[in-house]
């Protein structure tokens, strides 16, 4: 299966570069861009299925020596050889089952994130409002830019929604697993007594949609203006420049009023309200092709638990693989790399199933 695989990569290869070629393609920037990150991606592979190909060639030659019974020095050689070809022949497969897997389309793509305290009244919103602070490290530790366009803070420094951009080549790999509901157990902040609480905090992730994505009509669209709350002075309560934008034929409403400028909070909320259509669009789809998977990437579901954060035993814990660690500081502080990794190489497991 694994050969048939390798063809089909060569002769995608060789279709991609003729599409390249194409004056069509090549006037088309977001055409061009697609083709190229699938050849780019090709290209990477080029090495180690020529060196598969040399190795089991060699395997072919070195059993083919043993099995004549000819020269005795060929025939010791061969048996030196043959277990580290061997060897080298099954951590080239796993490398290259890897890296055949089908790119997913919304990597390299900037995210929208949707943070909303759930259960458990002000510890929700104090919860929600660390998991902001831990992507908004882990936006610094991976070079990406932030930018808030709406939120909801609570007296006490809780939060009760927050919706914010990343941008950055890395912002779709490092939060399409987020997706879902965090809870977290801990002695409440707000709480004399000392007990432990149990309360949650809904994320959502969802890839900008580009215009080409989903296509929005404007007379589906019903637009209000309405005047700002919150910190921003005087000018927030006087100018109508908060923006909520309803989708007539989804129910899908969107607020933004975290810029001053009318035309701007318009602006962040189409690209809010694009995503979150586009997102529902590619949870249908997927839902459809993969309902054995364990992680919904990117689907915005907020219905299912995915992760708990239990501060007595400084544990973190995702339910979707039964993966723990204990270093609940270093998660709540952006050290996701241990846990990405291990939800990505769960997510492969699954994909390669689904290949069979």
């Amino acid at each position: 299966m694994l050969l048939e695989k390798l063809k089909k990569l060569r002769t995608r290869f060789d279709e991609l570069n003729i599409e390249l070629s194409k004056p069509e393609v090549i006037t088309d920037a977001r055409a061009a861009s697609k083709f190229g990150r699938e050849l780019k991606k090709i290209v990477e592979t080029l090495p180690l299925i020529n060196e598969y190909e040399a190795t089991l060639k060699s395997i072919y030659e070195a059993e083919a020596i043993l099995s004549d019974g000819g020269d005795p020095d060929l025939i010791n050689l061969a048996k030196e050889e043959l277990p580290a070809l061997l060897e080298n022949k099954e951590s080239l497969e796993n490398k290259l089952i890897f890296a055949i897997v089908p790119p997913d389309e919304n990597e390299g793509k900037d995210v929208i994130i949707e943070i909303r305290a759930g259960t458990g009244g002000e510890e929700a919103a104090l919860f929600a409002g660390n998991l902001f602070r831990m992507y908004s490290r882990l936006a610094e530790r991976k070079g990406l830019k932030l930018n808030i366009i709406e939120s909801n803070t609570t007296d006490i420094g809780g939060v009760k929604e927050v919706v914010f951009e990343l941008s950055g080549e890395t912002a779709y790999s490092s939060m399409k697993f987020e997706s879902g509901v965090h809870r977290v157990q801990r002695v409440p902040e707000t709480e004399s007594g000392g007990r432990i609480h149990t309360s949650a905090a809904s994320v959502a992730v969802l890839p900008i949609a580009e215009e080409v994505d989903i296509e929005i009509k404007q007379e589906d669209l019903k637009i209000d203006t309405y005047c700002s709350t919150g910190a921003g002075g005087q000018h927030v309560n006087k100018t109508q420049s908060a923006i909520r934008i309803t989708h007539l034929p989804t129910g899908v409403i969107v607020t933004c009023q975290d810029e001053r400028s009318q035309l701007k909070n318009r602006l962040k909320a189409m690209v809010v309200l694009r995503s979150r259509l586009f997102a529902a669009k590619q949870q249908e789809l997927q839902s459809e092709r993969a309902k054995s998977r364990r992680l919904q990437v990117g689907s915005g579901d907020r219905s299912d638990k995915i992760r708990t954060y239990n501060f007595p035993q400084n544990r973190v814990t995702d339910h979707r693989i039964n993966f723990s660690m204990h270093n609940l500081p270093g998660v709540l502080d952006g050290d996701l790399d241990d846990l990405i990794e291990a939800l990505k190489k769960a997510d492969l497991e699954d994909a390669l199933k689904e290949m069979e």
